[in-house]
């Protein structure tokens, strides 16, 4: 399992690619060759970048939905939409394909950023509001999520 770290601001140029970060490089220097899947984001408008043996623990997992429960097929059918097979080439850049960008209003001025074990592709002005957007009630969120009963375990 990877575990990334970091935030980095970038740019992409006419055709859509960006150049991956150094330290993001390095961090997955051990799954470049395999590739990654771009995909839409479920609740904000990002890209998800999914190093390829991280997808097929999730599609192992989607795998086990029983398809014929109407909302699973839908939710399959959303959550895989317009998922694509990507690659970083010989020179370390990204294309993202023209409907990814459009989806996730990317312009030039990008945000990666490591969310645990994949990289969230981010238009850095709809980063920035995403940030701020959070940053009021994030205290409240981290109690609720993280704030475990001290009798509770984390093993």
């Amino acid at each position: 399992m990877v575990n990334l770290i970091g935030t980095y601001e970038c740019k992409a140029d006419a055709k859509g690619r960006l150049m991956m970060p150094v330290a993001f490089k390095k961090q997955l220097s051990g799954v470049l060759e395999d590739g990654f899947v771009l995909k839409r984001a479920v609740f904000q408008p990002c890209l998800e970048l999914y190093p390829m043996a991280e997808w097929n623990l999730l599609m192992q997992k989607m795998n086990k939905l029983n398809r014929f429960k109407k909302k699973n097929n839908d939710f399959i059918r959303k959550f895989t939409a317009g998922v694509k097979v990507v690659e970083i080439d010989t020179a370390g850049r990204l294309l993202i394909p023209k409907d990814l960008i459009s989806f996730a209003a990317i312009t030039k001025d990008l945000v990666l950023s490591s969310a645990v074990n994949i990289v969230e592709i981010w238009d850095k002005d709809q980063y920035e509001k995403a940030i701020e957007g959070v940053a009021d009630d994030f205290a409240d969120l981290a109690e609720e999520v993280m704030g475990f009963d001290d009798d509770i375990s984390l093993d």
